[in-house]
């Protein structure tokens, strides 16, 4: 059983961190540079992830960016490269290969699926489809 104060230093560097990715996911964010600027530890950051929101910081940033990636795909016409490169890929294949992943089908795939009107778009339709 942890410590309460154990729990709650946890959620607080989680919420942190969660809310320096959705600011600045499409620049290069790597775990070691992120637990400085929150005055941790690699392995306290390592811990909230897993204890608190049952990932890691790794599935999370990348779970993050290619959500707001099936965003973009939805509601733009961006081309794919665009796309890859505003969430921080610079390897289109990466991004390619992470996308297919996370959303069972290629991007440009994801972009022809068809959209309801005021029905659910971007990672919701992925997973409905």
């Amino acid at each position: 059983m942890q410590r309460h104060s154990t729990v709650k230093l946890r959620r607080a560097l989680y919420a942190e961190v969660a809310q320096i990715i959705a600011e600045e996911y499409d620049s290069e964010l790597v775990l070691e540079d992120i637990a400085r600027r929150v005055a941790s530890s690699r392995r306290q950051l390592q811990r909230a992830f897993d204890e608190v929101g049952h990932t890691s910081f790794r599935t999370y940033l990348t779970n993050y960016r290619m959500d707001r990636a099936a965003e973009l795909l939805a509601e733009t016409e961006m081309p794919v490269r665009d796309v890859a490169d505003s969430v921080g890929y610079r390897q289109p294949a990466q991004f390619a290969k992470a996308f297919r992943r996370r959303h069972g089908c290629s991007p440009s795939e994801f972009r022809a699926l068809p959209r309801q009107v005021g029905g659910p778009s971007g990672p919701e339709l992925a997973q409905v489809a």
